[in-house]
C-alpha cells in the first residue's frame, strides 16, 4: 500500500506553492510559471486614512494595485465620482492609480480638502481602498494680547498660561527666554501637558522679564512666538511653609478615556512650599510592569500600548513635611476595531466550497457589514453560490463567473476596519514547476527525495515511474507525499537512474523527468591512533580514506575540535600529519574530517607528550620559601610588604602568592590576599578596619610551590563603621500571619569594628506607612508577627556596629506568608476531542482570593464506570497540574465509551484551594480490541470449528466480527480470500464445504460503529481422509501443523557479529542452516551449518556499519526456508584497542595461576598415595530463566501532549501468547505510549539473554488497494 505524508513546513528546500488546502494570501503573478493566471485586484499600497498634508507641496494620494490583467483605477472624492480629466490640476501616475494633485504650480489646497476613495478594477473584480481624509496643514498665528506683569509673592505658586493658537496637527510646545535658552526645570517648576508652566512655589530667582511660549509646527516647519511674560517675586520675612494643593487637574476626581493601543499620558502638578513631591499607585491593582514610565519629575504617569486591563481608577498622591493632597483620575479604555480574523483570499476549483470569514473586536462591539466589487452586498448582483451568514460569507458549487473582490467592513464610534478578499476560480490544466532533468545525488543507505512540484486546478493527482517506459511505483519501499515528492528511505546503488512523474487532471497532463545517482559512501580505512612522543620528537598520525571515485573529498586536520596551529612544524601530507620537535603544547585530541559534497566522517587520537630523561647534573625543584618579611608604610588602609625571595633551585620563580591571617576572628587560618609576579620583591596591600593581620609569602615555578615563609610581625587596623551591608535579603512568610525577613551576615572581618548588629526595617508597599524599625543581634533572621495574609512589603536591613552605620541599604520587595487559596476555579466545561482525549476549560480565579503565589491549577479526573461492560472498579484519581495561570488543559489515555469526573483545584505555595463541582462526560466509542483469543477445533475432510472470545476492550458496542480465510500451498502461496460477517452475540462457528487436506489462513476481528479492530490470525488444516484421523489424548481439538514452518527470524547485531534466532513448528531433530548475504547485492547467499537442533546461531566476522539480509533453512527439506530478515551492523569506532592476550601483566597473571594448579596436582597427588579418600559431588541447578519483560510506566509528569493515533503497533521484541491471540498488556490507566522495546540479547556464545521478537502478521492480500485520493483541491494547493 502506498504510503503518504505531508512535507508542510518541515522541508525548507521545497519552498513551493504547497501545503495550502483552501486560501492563500497572495498569488505570486511575479513567477514566470504563472503568468497566465488571472486574478482578481489587490491593493498593494495607499495612503493613510488621516492624511495631513504640506499647503506648499504638491498632495500625492497613493493607490497601487495588482491583478491579472493590470486593474483600471477610478477615485471618488466626497462620496461622489472625480473625474480628473476635467481637473488641470490633477494628474494619476501610469500604470497606477496614484493621484498627483499639483499644488505648486497654481492650486490651493484647500480647495482638495475632502474624503477620497481609490477603486482598482479589472474582469475578475473590484478592490476599494480606505476612506483617505485630505487636509491641509495649518500654523496660525498668536492673537495680538496685552499681558500684565505678574506680582507674586516668594513661595507662592505660578501658572503661566501658553494658550497656543489651534493647528493642525496641534504644535509642540516649550518655554525659552530672549536668548532662544530653554528654560530650566525641575520638580519645582515644569511644564505641563497643555504647554503651561507651573511653579509650586516662586523663589527670588525666578524674577525675569521674557518668559516666552514658543509652538512647533513640524508640517510646515515654523515656530510661533507669544509676546514675553514679565514675573516678579517679592520677599516677605518670614516665607510661609504650606502644604500640598493640586493646581491640576482640579477637584478630588476626574475622568480619562483612552483608546486601546495609545498611550495613557495622566498628569498631577501641586503646589506648596517645600515642594511636594508626586507618587501614583493604581487602587486594587499594580502598574503594569515593562509598560509604565514616569516623566516630568514623576509628575506625568505614562503607560505604553494600554488595554482593557488598564482600566481603573489611578491615584497621584502629593506629599510634602506638611501634608499630603491626592486626585483620583477614572480611566476607561475603549478601543477602535481590530482583527480577530481578517478575510484572507480564497482560491477555488469549479465545483468547490469556501468561506471567508471577518471577525473584529472592540469597544464598544463593531458592526460587520460586507460589499461585493465596492457595492453594499444587498444590492450587489446576486450569486447563487453565495450565502452571507453574519461575519462569514459561504461559497458552495462556485464556477468562474462567482470571481469577485469582498469587502469587510467592521466599524464603530471610534473607527473602522476595511480589508479586502477575493475568490478567483480557476480552471487550470496541470504544471509541474520542478526543472526537467534536474539531478539529485545521494549516498547510499540514506533517504533520496526527487522533488515533482505542481500546480492545477482542480490538484492534479500525481503517479511516479523508474525509467520512461517502467511501470509505477508502489510499496513500502517508497514514500509518496502530498506536495508531489518521491522519497526513497533507504537509497541503494540499484536505486539510480531517471525517474518520470505525471501531473493528471480532468483538463489535461504532464509529465517530467528527473535523474538520481546513488554514491558509496566516504570511509577512513586507516584511522589514526593513540601515540605517546617524548619531548622534541616526531610524531605522526595516518588517516587513509576510500571513496566514491565521481567525488573529490577534501581532509581537515583539527587540534582540540580547532584549527591547527600555525606553525610549520606541522606537516600535512595527503594521508597523514606529522609534527616535529614535539613541544608540551602539542598534547591533545587529533581529529582527521572527511568532506565530499554529500557526506562526512572523521576519526581522532589522542597524543601525549611526556618529558625526555632530563641530564642527570641539573636538578630541578621547587624554590625554597622566602624570608626576612618586613612590614613598612602602615596606614588605617593599607601597608607595605616586602621579602627576600629563596633559592629558586634551576627552575625561574614564576610568582609570588601572598597570604593572610585574622588572629581577631579566625587564628590559624590563612586566607589568599594576592599574587605578584616573580619579578617583584613589595606589594602595596589594601587593608580592612578590625583586623589583627600576620602575612606570609609563597614563592612558585613550573616545578610546584615552595613553603609559606614565616609569618610577618602582626598589624591590627583601626575600626571603622561597616562598608557594606548584608547580602541576600528576603522576605518570604512561614505562616499566613507573619514574615520571616532572613539575611546573610556579614564576615567577621566585614564588621569593621566591634558590636556587628543589624537595623531591619519593613513597611507595607503601596501605602503610606511610615518604616517601622528594630535593632537585633548579629543574627540572620527577623520574624514579623500580625501581618495580613500575602501583602507585598518593602524590606531593608543595614549593618551597624559601635562605630557607626553602614550606607543607606538597598530596598528589597516581599510578601507576607501564604494562606490556602479560597475560591474554585468556575465555569469548568470539558469538550471530548476524540475517545481517549479531551480538553477542559475553566474561568481563572480572582487574583485576590489565590491568597499567595499563583503556581497553576491541578486537575483531578478519575473514571467511573465503562458503558461497555456496566461495571464499576477501584476508583484511581489521576492528577494534572498546568502551571501558571493557563486556564485550558488537555487530558490524555481516556479510555473509550466510559464515564468520567474531573474537578479542578488551583494552586498557590500554601497548597490546594477548594475543588469545582464534580464535572461528568463521556467518551465516544472507539475501535475494539483484539478478540480474546481463537481456537481451532474439530478438523474433518471439509469442516473446521472456530472459536473465539470477546475483545478484553471492546470501547463500544459490538456490532459484529469480521471472519476472512484463504488457502495456502505447498509454497506458501496465498489462495483467494473469503470474507464471512458474524452476529456480535455468537462465539463460535463451523466452517464447512473446505477442500480436504487443504492449510488455511485465518484473520479474525470484532467490530463496533467506530469501526474495526486489530485482528488476530491462525492456521488450520482440514485431514485427509476419515481413516487417518487421529484423537490426541492431550490438546484435544488443537489442530497440529501439516507442514513444517520456520517464522519469528529475530536478529541482535554488534559491530562484528550478529545473534540470529528463530522458532520452528514441525517434525523433531530438524537440521538447520543460516544463510546471508550483503543486502542489495547480486552476490550469491552464504551458508553456515547450525550444530545440533538448536534454534539460535552467531554470525562473526561481518563489516561494521553493513546492511545484511538473513534467511533460515531446514536439510532435507528441499525449498523450505523462513522469510528474509534484515539487519544492520554497528558503526566502527575509533578507539585505542588492546589485546589483553599480548600485555605483559596477564602473561605473567596466567602463568601464576597455571603454577599454583600445578602445585596442588602435586600435594594432592602425594596425599591419595597416603590413602586419603576424596568424595565428589557434582549437582546441577535446572532453572529456566525467567523471561524479562519490564515495563515501567511513568506517573506524575506531563509535558507537552501530542495527539498520536490511538491504535499503534506491538512493541518491537514483545511475544505473541501460546494461542496466538493479542493481548493487551498495557496498564488501562497509562498516560503515555510506549515505543520500541528493548531488542533480544545474545551473548558472544550465542545463549539467549532477554525475550523473542515476533514480526506481526501483514493484511491479507485484496488485490491492489490504494490510499484514499485527496480531496478536490483548490488551485492553491499549489501556492505559497
Amino acid at each position: 500500500m502506498m504510503k503518504k505524508k505531508s512535507l508542510c513546513a518541515s522541508r525548507a528546500s521545497l519552498v513551493l506553492f504547497l501545503c495550502q488546502m483552501i486560501s492563500s494570501l497572495d498569488v505570486p503573478l511575479d513567477s514566470k510559471l504563472l503568468e497566465e493566471l488571472s486574478q482578481p485586484p489587490t491593493i498593494t499600497q495607499q495612503s493613510p486614512k488621516d492624511y495631513i498634508v504640506d499647503p506648499r507641496e504638491n498632495i500625492v494620494i497613493q493607490c497601487e494595485a495588482k491583478g491579472k490583467p493590470p486593474p483600471s483605477f477610478s477615485w471618488t472624492r466626497n462620496g461622489t465620482h472625480f473625474d480628473i480629466d476635467k481637473d488641470a490640476q490633477v494628474t494619476m501616475k501610469p500604470n497606477s492609480g496614484t493621484l498627483v494633485i499639483n499644488i505648486m504650480n497654481g492650486g490651493k489646497a484647500e480647495a482638495y480638502e475632502g474624503v477620497y476613495q481609490c477603486t482598482a478594477r479589472n474582469e475578475r473584480g473590484a478592490a476599494i481602498s480606505n476612506n483617505i481624509v485630505i487636509r491641509p496643514s495649518r500654523s496660525p498665528l498668536w492673537t495680538k494680547e496685552k499681558l500684565e506683569p505678574n506680582h507674586v509673592r516668594e513661595g507662592d505658586s505660578l501658572v503661566l498660561h501658553c494658550r497656543p493658537p489651534v493647528g493642525l496637527p496641534p504644535p509642540i510646545i516649550f518655554w525659552m527666554d530672549n536668548a532662544f535658552q530653554r528654560l530650566p526645570q525641575s520638580e519645582r517648576v515644569s511644564q505641563g501637558l497643555n504647554g503651561d508652566l507651573y511653579f509650586s512655589n516662586v523663589q527670588p530667582e525666578d524674577t525675569r522679564e521674557d518668559y516666552i511660549c514658543y509652538a512647533r509646527f513640524n508640517h510646515t516647519q515654523t515656530i510661533q512666538q507669544k509676546q514675553p511674560i514679565s514675573v516678579k517675586v517679592f520677599s516677605t520675612k518670614p516665607v510661609t511653609e504650606r502644604q500640598p494643593v493640586l493646581l491640576t487637574p482640579t477637584g478630588s476626581t476626574s475622568t480619562k478615556v483612552e483608546l486601546r493601543g495609545n498611550v495613557l499620558l495622566l498628569e498631577c502638578i501641586a503646589a506648596g512650599l517645600p515642594t511636594p513631591v508626586i507618587r501614583w499607585i493604581k487602587e486594587g491593582g499594580e502598574l503594569p510592569a515593562n509598560r509604565t514610565f514616569f516623566e516630568n519629575f514623576k509628575k506625568t504617569l505614562k503607560i505604553t500600548d494600554v488595554s482593557e486591563a488598564d482600566s481603573g481608577n489611578y491615584k497621584c498622591i502629593a506629599r510634602n513635611t506638611l501634608g499630603s493632597a491626592h486626585h483620583v483620575i477614572s480611566v476607561t479604555v475603549k478601543a477602535a476595531p481590530y482583527w480577530i480574523t481578517a478575510p484572507r483570499n480564497l482560491v477555488l476549483s469549479p465545483g468547490e466550497h469556501g468561506n471567508l470569514i471577518c471577525r473584529a473586536n472592540g469597544n464598544p462591539k463593531p458592526d460587520i457589514s460586507w460589499l461585493a466589487n465596492g457595492v453594499p452586498i444587498a444590492i450587489a448582483p446576486e450569486d447563487p453560490s453565495r450565502k452571507v451568514d453574519g461575519d462569514t460569507i459561504i461559497f458552495s458549487h462556485v464556477q468562474e463567473r462567482s470571481s469577485a473582490v469582498y469587502q469587510c467592513n467592521a466599524s464603530n464610534e471610534y473607527g473602522y476596519l476595511l480589508a479586502n478578499a477575493f475568490v478567483n476560480v480557476l480552471a487550470e490544466p496541470p504544471r509541474i514547476l520542478t526543472p526537467a532533468n534536474k539531478l539529485y545525488q545521494v549516498i547510499a543507505d540514506s533517504p533520496a527525495l526527487l522533488d515533482c512540484a505542481y500546480f492545477g486546478s482542480p490538484k492534479p493527482e500525481i503517479e511516479w515511474f523508474k525509467g520512461v517506459k517502467g511501470s509505477i511505483l508502489r510499496g513500502n519501499e517508497y514514500v509518496f507525499h502530498d506536495n508531489g515528492t518521491l522519497e526513497i528511505p533507504v537509497a541503494q546503488k540499484d536505486s539510480t537512474g531517471t525517474y518520470t512523474c505525471v501531473a493528471r487532471n480532468e483538463l489535461g497532463k504532464t509529465q517530467n523527468e528527473v535523474q538520481l545517482e546513488v554514491k558509496d559512501p566516504t570511509m577512513i580505512i586507516k584511522q589514526p591512533e593513540y601515540k605517546v612522543i617524548q619531548r622534541y620528537g616526531q610524531v605522526s598520525f595516518e588517516c587513509i580514506i576510500k571513496h566514491d571515485s565521481t567525488l573529490s573529498p577534501t581532509v581537515i586536520w583539527l587540534k582540540d575540535n580547532d584549527e591547527l596551529p600555525d606553525d610549520e612544524r606541522f606537516l600535512v601530507g595527503k594521508d597523514n600529519l606529522t609534527i616535529m620537535n614535539v613541544t608540551d603544547k602539542d598534547d591533545g585530541t587529533y581529529t582527521c574530517i572527511v568532506n565530499t559534497t554529500l557526506d562526512s566522517v572523521s576519526a581522532s587520537a589522542v597524543l601525549t607528550v611526556v618529558a625526555a630523561p632530563p641530564t642527570p647534573a641539573i636538578i630541578y625543584a621547587r624554590p625554597n620559601p622566602p624570608f626576612d618579611l618586613e612590614l613598612t608604610g602602615q596606614l588605617e588602609r593599607s601597608i607595605e610588604l616586602s621579602w627576600i625571595p629563596g633559592d629558586e633551585n634551576n627552575s625561574p620563580i614564576t610568582s609570588f602568592v601572598i597570604e593572610y591571617e585574622d588572629g581577631l576572628h579566625e587564628p590559624g587560618v590563612w586566607h589568599y590576599q594576592t599574587e605578584v609576579p616573580g619579578t617583584q620583591t613589595t606589594v602595596q596591600l589594601k587593608l580592612s578596619p578590625y583586623v589583627n593581620y600576620s602575612f606570609r609569602v609563597i614563592a612558585v615555578n613550573e616545578i610546584g610551590r615552595s613553603q609559606p615563609s614565616e609569618p610577618s610581625e602582626q598589624y591590627l587596623t583601626k575600626s571603622a563603621s561597616p562598608d557594606e551591608n548584608p547580602s541576600n535579603v528576603q522576605g518570604i512568610g512561614s505562616e499566613p500571619d507573619n514574615l520571616v525577613i532572613t539575611w546573610e551576615s556579614l564576615k567577621g572581618f566585614q564588621s569593621n569594628g566591634p558590636g556587628l548588629q543589624y537595623k531591619v526595617s519593613w513597611r507595607q508597599k503601596d501605602v503610606d506607612d511610615e518604616w517601622t524599625s528594630v535593632i537585633v543581634a548579629n543574627v540572620s533572621k527577623y520574624i514579623v508577627s500580625g501581618t495580613p495574609t500575602f501583602v507585598p512589603y518593602e524590606i531593608k536591613v543595614q549593618a551597624l556596629n559601635d562605630l557607626g552605620y553602614a550606607p543607606e541599604p538597598s530596598v528589597v520587595i516581599g510578601h507576607s506568608g501564604e494562606d490556602l487559596p479560597m475560591v474554585a476555579p468556575g465555569n469548568v466545561q470539558v469538550f471530548v476531542i476524540n475517545s481517549t482525549l479531551a480538553k477542559v476549560h475553566w474561568d481563572p480565579v480572582p487574583l485576590k482570593t489565590v491568597r499567595g503565589h499563583l503556581q497553576g491549577y491541578k486537575v483531578y479526573y478519575w473514571k467511573v464506570q465503562s458503558l461497555s461492560r456496566r461495571s464499576r472498579r477501584h476508583v484511581e484519581k489521576k492528577i494534572l497540574t498546568f502551571r501558571g495561570n493557563k486556564t485550558v488543559g488537555m487530558l490524555p489515555g481516556l479510555e473509550p465509551y466510559s464515564s468520567y469526573k474531573l474537578n479542578v483545584r488551583v494552586v498557590n505555595g500554601k497548597g490546594e484551594g477548594p475543588a469545582s463541582p464534580d464535572k461528568l462526560f463521556r467518551t465516544p466509542e472507539g475501535v475494539p480490541g483484539s478478540p480474546s483469543f481463537l481456537k481451532i477445533t474439530n478438523p474433518t475432510l471439509d469442516s473446521l470449528t472456530l472459536e473465539w472470545g470477546s475483545p478484553t476492550h471492546p470501547n463500544g458496542v459490538l456490532t459484529s466480527y469480521i471472519l476472512k480465510f484463504q488457502p495456502i500451498n505447498n509454497t506458501h502461496e496465498l489462495g483467494p480470500l473469503v470474507e464471512i460477517r458474524i452476529p456480535a452475540n455468537e462465539s463460535s462457528l463451523i466452517l464447512k464445504n473446505l477442500n480436504y487436506s487443504t492449510r488455511y489462513k485465518f484473520y479474525f476481528n470484532a467490530q463496533t460503529s467506530v469501526g474495526s479492530g486489530n485482528q488476530i490470525t491462525e492456521e488450520a488444516v482440514t485431514i485427509m481422509d476419515e481413516a487417518g484421523i487421529l484423537r490426541p489424548a492431550v490438546g484435544a481439538g488443537k489442530v497440529q501443523p501439516l507442514y513444517p514452518r520456520i517464522r519469528n527470524v529475530t536478529t541482535a547485531a554488534a559491530e562484528t557479529y550478529a545473534n540470529i534466532s528463530w522458532e520452528y513448528e514441525g517434525p523433531d531433530h530438524a537440521n538447520f542452516y543460516v544463510e546471508y548475504g550483503v543486502a542489495g547485492s547480486k552476490e550469491d547467499w552464504k551458508k553456515e551449518i547450525v550444530n545440533g537442533s538448536r534454534s539460535f546461531f552467531v554470525l562473526k566476522g561481518l563489516t561494521p556499519g553493513t546492511t545484511y539480509k538473513v534467511r533460515v533453512g531446514a536439510e532435507g527439506l528441499s525449498g523450505f526456508r523462513s522469510s528474509e530478515d534484515v539487519f544492520e551492523t554497528g558503526p566502527a569506532m575509533a578507539s585505542r584497542q588492546v589485546d589483553i592476550a599480548t600485555q605483559g601483566w596477564f602473561i605473567g597473571l596466567m602463568c601464576a595461576v597455571a603454577l599454583l594448579i600445578l602445585i596442588l596436582l602435586i600435594v594432592c597427588f602425594i596425599r591419595r598415595n597416603k590413602g586419603g579418600k576424596y568424595p565428589v559431588k557434582e549437582k546441577e541447578d535446572a532453572h529456566a530463566d525467567p523471561e524479562i519483560q519490564p515495563m515501567k510506566e511513568d506517573d506524575g509528569t506531563f509535558g507537552e501532549y501530542s495527539d498520536a493515533e490511538d491504535h499503534k503497533p506491538l512493541k518491537k521484541g514483545s511475544r505473541t501468547p501460546s494461542d496466538r491471540t493479542v493481548k493487551k498488556e498495557d496498564s488501562d490507566d497509562s498516560l503515555v505510549d510506549y515505543g520500541e522495546g528493548v531488542n533480544g540479547q545474545f551473548n558472544e556464545d550465542g545463549s539467549f539473554i532477554g525475550q523473542y521478537s515476533g514480526k506481526k502478521e501483514k493484511e491479507p492480500a485484496e488485490g491492489n488497494e490504494s490510499s484514499e485520493a485527496p480531496s478536490p483541491v483548490n488551485a492553491m494547493n499549489s501556492f505559497v
